[in-house]
């Protein structure tokens, strides 16, 4: 008899009604204590003041056309300043009539993201695509070619500026910043102490008094007659920089690498280089993807700290823009404009960092 009433099959009870649904969610997620509640509650009222107000002055009231700045003050944004002088908060003091130029650099460079995000190109082919994609920006940009006038580094400004500062510095200062971490851990102690002393050293300066010594005070050191591109000092010094910071996150991903692993591939009988590039390097970087986003995400905003070198990159092509006696007044629409741009490429970043620590993390799952 328990047998067959073990058999039959019990009807479950259908769950609550207000635990399920949009009603269940807000009650698990926003109201499930005193406190969420009131703060769910402090953070609507927040929202229903400030929402619309902004929606009317940046959409409704908004002005999209105006001849110039005396006829476009009302009481909504100002979108006419970000039309009149979009070409120039995009490539600043870029010739205009070889503006094709930068532009096309732009769709390059998104090529040549989109290409990294495409796993099964990850190898030999991508190296290959960014070769010739980086190549491709620096022909495009300087010129010299049939066809295209050499256009000098100091009129390189506005987003190709940014990009090529940023990508550039990602590009060589991750694996400086491998290196160096390697180096830091290396059980030579003159390899250990030039990492240790680097790494500390710059990660103890900000990064302006880097580029002041790179843009000012490196000419001083070089012979009579012989000068570096500034755009080329300002690189170097935010590869050096950004590779300090890079070292010490491979260096926390090093460090959480069980001591089995190295055990295990010294048993195999691998060579230093072999474990390291096989086993350790792989499982180290996937630990840190966030760290490793974030710093890039910081690189690339910080590249706008160029402009104390006279550099004129998004940021200073914008506040350069705003100097038009024609065009005053106009900064909130302005920096409203390039924050936009900025968020969008960290925004990029970050969500595709979580899609590559899913994928890494994937064999890790139970």
């Amino acid at each position: 008899m328990t047998d067959i009433a073990q058999d039959i099959p019990v009807a479950r009870p259908a769950p609550p009604r207000r635990s399920t649904g949009v009603f269940g969610w807000l009650r698990a997620n926003l109201f499930n204590s005193v406190f969420n509640s009131i703060l769910t509650l402090i953070a609507v009222a927040l929202i229903v003041v400030s929402v619309p107000p902004i929606v009317r002055w940046a959409l409704i009231d908004a002005i999209w056309r105006a001849p110039n700045g005396q006829a476009c003050h009302g009481g909504g944004a100002c979108w006419a300043f970000i039309g009149e002088k979009f070409r120039f908060i995009l490539f600043g003091r870029y010739p205009l009539d070889e503006q094709w130029r930068p532009a096309a650099v732009i769709f390059v460079f998104a090529a040549m993201i989109a290409s990294a995000c495409f796993r099964p190109l990850w190898g030999r082919r991508l190296a290959i695509i960014w070769f010739v994609g980086m190549s491709a920006v620096f022909l495009l940009m300087a010129g010299g070619l049939p066809g295209m006038r050499r256009v000098e580094t100091a009129l390189w400004s506005g987003l190709p500026l940014t990009l090529i500062l940023a990508v550039v510095g990602m590009l060589f200062g991750f694996p400086l910043g491998v290196l160096l971490a390697l180096g830091r851990r290396s059980r030579l102690p003159a390899v250990r102490a030039i990492c240790v002393g680097y790494i500390e050293l710059v990660r103890g300066v900000p990064l302006i008094t880097v580029l002041f010594m790179a843009s000012l005070m490196l000419p001083l050191f070089l012979p009579a007659g012989m000068t570096i591109d500034k755009l080329l000092r300002a690189q170097i010094a935010i590869i050096l920089f950004a590779a300090a910071y890079l070292a010490e996150v491979v260096r926390g991903g090093l460090q959480a690498i069980p001591k089995g692993q190295v055990e295990a591939a010294d048993a195999l009988g691998l060579s230093y280089f072999q474990r390291t590039r096989l086993i350790v390097l792989p499982q180290a970087l996937a630990m840190v993807i966030p760290p490793l986003v974030n710093s890039f995400i910081g690189m690339f905003k910080d590249t706008s700290l160029v402009i104390i070198v006279s550099l004129f990159d998004l940021l200073g092509a914008t506040g350069f823009a705003l100097t038009d006696a024609n065009w005053q007044g106009f900064a909130v629409e302005a920096y409203v404009f390039i924050a936009l741009i900025y968020w969008a490429f960290c925004f990029f970043m970050s969500r595709y960092s979580q899609v590559l620590e899913r994928e890494f993390n994937r064999g890790k799952r139970r």
